[in-house]
């Protein structure tokens, strides 16, 4: 039982005013379309340009507008993505050069409408760079990155169409109070005045300039990171390098390398995070060692994959960003809108957890070295080494390791008979598999999502397995958003990166990925259950601090006593997961908590410290980092960060700046809904599930978060729910 390996991007929303120019991520990075009007000469289309495009000119004929990837080229996006945005540029310039006074319904509603074209196209185009990229769409990702940074400041900098909706707030008070035309005039006016709309023209141009390459260097970076990943997988010559692993995954490694060239030898590719899953398995220390230093050295090897110079120039360009704008620092400027409104709040949240973090790793890396000990071992634990020996412990304490417990979990059972089991037991929703709607890989499989009265909820697409042109990590995004004004139901997708089993092979996956399945379908939840007018505060429209909050509150399903035994069983005998063994996994789950808590928590302090910066006072990104780390009060040199600024994609492409501690403070927030589910709120029970669904899930961003949990607890969320899961506390103050 390795550590929980989830990355989880916030989910992607293809609402056609947020369509930010960073590529697909998370939980999406949150991706929005703005219209512009100084693109003229770049967007207009040719007549081949209108031809190779044409397919998104109007929506889809398939079932809930779903992309037609049968008939959609990779020679479709670029033309398609220019034309959009020549076409909203058209509609915006309508809006704001109306001669009539302001209105809802023609300058916000008309907002809303804009950019239908642009939306269908980079939504399908940016599931494409992160679920299933090639050279060709990199380069156009590329291309296309600085256009629509420029084409996303043209509206929050026009100020012809920012006074119109300043005139329209300056009157906010006439509008009924908790509607969601109230709060949509309150987001926009808010994202406007964040996004430069009250600077002066020269400051408008600057932010424009430094707009232009923070998307550039955001697109570099990723695609650079992606490609080092993919360069720095190990390479070993011999099949005893690799003991420890079961037979399946060493002959995974065989075939990786004959894909690659290198037939006879064996190749563990590598996954985002620092430490790597084979790491809790291989028995060879040297090897183990250089599989580490693969991870964490895979962006600073001085080559043309090195990220360090483009983080440092990413800091500085945003230090710089929120100095022009007003704000202390670049968390202050990316907080504005969160759950938690200030950087000082989230330190103090997260400051609070190091004490209890701290003493546990100590008290864990001492009982791992008893065990190197006790081995007759002559060294002591290094990072490299960590999993190797917890789960030595861990198989000691609990009678337990990964091997019995993968059988339990093949992959189309924890789906069918897990997640979407647990889906129609809370929420009566049903699922139709199908086989006429065109997919973008052979792997991916879609299903109709009815709701309890039979109606048709919307579509899901599931991607499970790992690709070398895959980014990693799991997220979850839409395709088709939810809008009762543009007329759609959601179109929604998951994509994960669990390894490929060999031909023949059955696709079991550990603990960890079964939770992930859950943790991703949360997301989907949230998209599939949004029921707003505006497309802007949709489903998971939300914050960062608390698009995660739904996809850790799913996770809780899966340990439920009559889910679990619906879907845990062998994929050979069908027998159950026998009860003793699902009781050493909740056991061992608190197991390892000063690491496991320590590495996020560590890497989401590396993450504020980042943000923190003033500008000009960034000499050394990589002596920058090592001060940070320093700084923190936990054990950097055993429980390295989860991400070494050099690959931490969250924070530099995928919209997490100043935003990675809000896993943790979903974390919390999911724990306590859970209890109070558990407690207070009907149960796992349909009433449970349709308390919860109408209070968050179908809630998009139609109210603040504060007063949407108070709305379903009763209260505001209290973290001992999250400190007793981790088991952070003591026995004594239970």
């Amino acid at each position: 039982m390795t550590r929980h390996e989830q990355e989880n991007f916030p989910a992607v929303t293809s609402s056609p005013l947020l369509l930010r120019a960073a590529p697909l991520a998370l939980c999406a990075a949150m991706i929005a379309g703005y219209p512009t009007m100084s693109l003229a000469a770049e967007t207009t289309a040719t007549p081949v340009e209108a031809a190779a495009g044409a397919i998104f000119a109007q929506p889809s004929a398939l079932p809930f507008q779903a992309p037609d990837f049968a008939h959609i080229a990779d020679a479709d996006y670029e033309p398609a993505i220019l034309q959009g945005m020549a076409a909203q540029r058209a509609e915006i310039a309508v809006i704001a050069d109306n001669s009539e006074p302001p209105t809802i319904e023609n300058t916000l509603v008309a907002m809303e409408r804009s950019g239908q074209f642009l939306t269908r196209a980079y939504g399908a185009f940016s599931a494409m760079v992160g679920a299933n990229t090639n050279d060709r769409l990199d380069a156009v990702e590329a291309e296309l990155s600085p256009k629509l940074a420029a084409h996303g400041d043209a509206i929050y900098l026009d100020s012809k169409l920012f006074a119109r909706v300043k005139a329209l707030y300056d009157k906010r008070a006439e509008l009924p109070s908790g509607g969601e035309e109230a709060r949509l005039l309150e987001v926009t006016y808010q994202r406007f005045v964040n996004e430069g709309a009250q600077l002066s023209d020269k400051d408008k141009l600057a932010l424009s300039a430094i707009n232009e390459q923070l998307s550039s260097l955001g697109t570099a970076f990723s695609q650079k990171l992606t490609e080092a990943s993919k360069q720095a997988a190990l390479v070993v010559a011999s099949r005893a390098e690799l003991a420890g692993l079961s037979d399946a995954e060493i002959e995974a490694a065989a075939a990786e390398a004959k894909t690659r060239g290198a037939e006879g030898q064996f190749v563990l590719t590598l996954v985002n995070t620092t430490q790597q899953p084979q790491l809790a398995r291989l028995t060879n220390r040297e090897t183990r060692r250089r599989l580490y230093e693969a991870s964490v050295t895979r962006t600073t090897r001085g080559d043309a994959n090195d990220t360090t110079a483009t983080i440092a120039r990413l800091a500085e360009l945003r230090a710089e960003k929120a100095r022009l704008l007003g704000y202390p620092d670049y968390a202050s400027y990316a907080m504005y809108d969160r759950m938690v409104k200030e950087p000082v709040k989230a330190l103090e949240f997260m400051e609070q957890m190091v004490p209890a973090v701290a003493r546990k790793q100590a008290a864990e890396a001492e009982e791992l070295n008893a065990a190197i000990r006790a081995e007759g071992g002559k060294f002591s634990v290094q990072p490299w080494d960590w999993d190797f020996y917890s789960e030595k412990v861990r198989s000691a304490k609990y009678d337990l390791d990964d091997a019995q417990v993968r059988p339990y979990f093949e992959i189309s059972r924890v789906l069918e008979d897990g997640v979407f089991y647990a889906a129609n037991l809370v929420y009566g929703l049903t699922f139709q598999k199908r086989s006429d709607i065109p997919v973008y890989h052979p792997d991916v499989s879609v299903y109709t999502v009815l709701d309890a009265d039979g109606s048709e909820l919307g579509l899901f697409y599931f991607d499970p397995y790992a690709r070398p042109n895959k980014q990693g990590g799991a997220w979850m995004g839409n395709f088709v958003e939810q809008s009762r004004l543009i007329g759609t139901k959601p179109v929604i997708y998951n994509v994960l990166n669990i390894p490929k089993p060999a031909e023949g092979q059955p696709a079991l996956v550990s603990f960890d990925d079964m939770i992930t399945m859950f943790h991703e379908f949360g997301h989907g939840l949230h998209g599939l259950f949004a029921s707003q007018t505006y497309p802007s505060i949709s489903g998971t429209n939300t914050a960062r601090d608390f698009v995660e909050f739904p996809s850790q509150f799913n996770e809780n399903f899966a340990t439920q006593p009559q889910i679990l035994g619906h879907f845990a069983r062998h994929w050979q005998t069908g027998e159950p997961i026998p009860a003793e063994l699902m009781a050493k996994i909740d056991r061992a789950r608190k197991f390892n908590q000063g690491y496991a808590l320590g590495e996020v928590l560590t890497a989401a302090l590396l993450d504020m410290k980042w943000h923190a910066l003033k500008p000009g006072r960034l000499k050394n990104a990589a002596r920058f980092e090592r001060q940070a780390l320093d700084s923190l009060g936990l054990r950097i040199d055993l429980v390295p960060p989860r991400y070494h600024s050099s690959y931490f994609r969250h924070i530099w492409d995928n919209g997490y700046a100043a935003g990675y501690y809000s896993y943790l403070w979903t974390e919390m927030i999911a724990h306590d809904a859970f209890a109070f589910m558990l407690d207070g709120g009907h149960g796992v029970t349909r009433e449970g599930g349709d308390l919860f669904r109408q209070k968050i899930l179908s809630r998009g961003n139609t109210m603040d978060y504060a007063a949407m949990y108070q709305a379903y607890a009763g209260r505001q969320p209290r973290i001992d729910a999250m400190l007793d899961a981790r088991g952070l506390v003591e026995e004594g103050a239970k």
